[in-house]
């Protein structure tokens, strides 16, 4: 089945639409996407290890959950969505923080990023994720520039890692 995805000005506004996979192919194609870091009351990050069989940064650690925006989605509503799809959490109302604009030589997204605090338990999505798991915020600064995040991720870690502690 053909997924499609919103066309969207660095504002947001809807401009069109695009198949997946000429999001994933043309970095002039800026789509909509969602982050959600999953906090617990100890401060520790929930971090998932991205699938072997997905098509961008297969087998990185990256952030709690993150997904499209589908065509016709509002990015709340999708926020909710990829959090009962890649973690079995349903109901939850995650805070929105900040968006910004992500670009790579394959693609470009404007991702809105939001926080949620759960102790688990997780229902990991197979086909999305091989791992998953909570780190403390001084394991995931140890391990920054040794390859094993997704580049977007640590993009985002400045960004993210002041409203991780509040």
């Amino acid at each position: 089945m053909a997924e499609y995805f919103d066309l969207v000005d660095p504002e947001g506004n809807r401009i069109g639409r695009a198949l997946r996979s000429e999001c994933h192919g043309n970095p002039k194609l800026l789509h909509q996407a969602v982050h959600i870091f999953v906090v617990n009351r100890a401060g520790e990050l929930f971090l998932q290890k991205r699938s072997q069989k997905k098509d961008v940064q297969p087998g990185k650690w990256d952030t709690s959950v993150g997904g499209h925006v589908d065509a016709g989605e509002k990015a709340d509503e999708a926020a909710r969505r990829e959090l009962g799809e890649e973690l079995g959490i349903v109901g939850a109302q995650p805070e929105f923080l900040y968006s910004y604009r992500w670009q790579s030589p394959v693609e470009s997204e404007l991702i809105r990023s939001y926080r949620l605090q759960h102790e688990g338990p997780f229902r990991l999505q197979p086909e999305e994720l091989d791992d998953g798991g909570f780190w403390a915020l001084s394991e995931i600064e140890a391990a920054l520039g040794s390859g094993i995040f997704t580049p977007n991720f640590e993009f985002e870690w400045p960004k993210i890692r002041p409203f991780l502690e509040s």
